[in-house]
């Protein structure tokens, strides 16, 4: 069975879809989440969910210190669901195409530095977008410029707000990221 730990920045609903959906297959286990907020309630749902957590602070991560309790795990796959510090060059390096992101956007539009969570939606009504979607990707040295493993898209109306495009895009996040994830395992990294 491969292990997958998982990095997470805030609320972890799609890191709880990701753990739920592999608690009955026997693709894969999530076997730990690590993450730099100590007040995101991605803990509390680790808890629930009997799942390992780790906690690291900004200087940890850059400085070898978590890629360290990384490796304790020894994940065949890192996935990033809502994970916001860019990822560290060290912990690239050792896991060379088993850093995967997902960005709430088209790419390679709306990706970058501070394109997350509403940013993005916000810009995606203003430039009166017609389309938008999801996008998971292999992690680099770059913000979301990282190949493309998977996109999937959802028309936009006149009427959508950043609000209601958030809604149409976790609904694909949650439809689709644990199943891009299975496909990546099982087709043996």
């Amino acid at each position: 069975m491969k292990r997958i730990l998982i990095f997470a920045s805030g609320s972890g609903t799609n890191a709880e879809n990701i753990v739920k959906y592999f608690g009955n297959r026997s693709t894969g286990t999530v076997v730990a989440i690590f993450t730099n907020n100590s007040k995101a309630t991605v803990l509390e749902k680790a808890k629930k969910l009997a799942v390992p957590t780790v906690i690291f602070s900004k200087d940890e991560l850059y400085s070898g210190i978590t890629l360290q309790k990384v490796k304790d795990f020894q994940p065949d796959l890192i996935v990033l669901a809502g994970f916001l510090l860019k990822f560290p060059q060290n912990l690239i390096d050792a896991y060379p195409n088993q850093i995967i992101n997902i960005h709430p956007a088209l790419l390679p539009k709306f990706g970058g530095k501070g394109m997350y969570g509403l940013h993005i939606h916000k810009a995606v009504v203003e430039k009166k977008e017609k389309e938008t979607g999801i996008s998971i990707h292999y992690v680099n040295e770059n913000y979301d410029e990282g190949n493309i493993i998977f996109q999937q898209n959802v028309l936009l109306s006149e009427t959508d707000t950043a609000e209601s495009v958030a809604e149409k895009i976790h609904a694909l996040e949650q439809q689709y990221f644990p199943v891009v994830i299975e496909r990546l395992l099982t087709s043996n990294l």
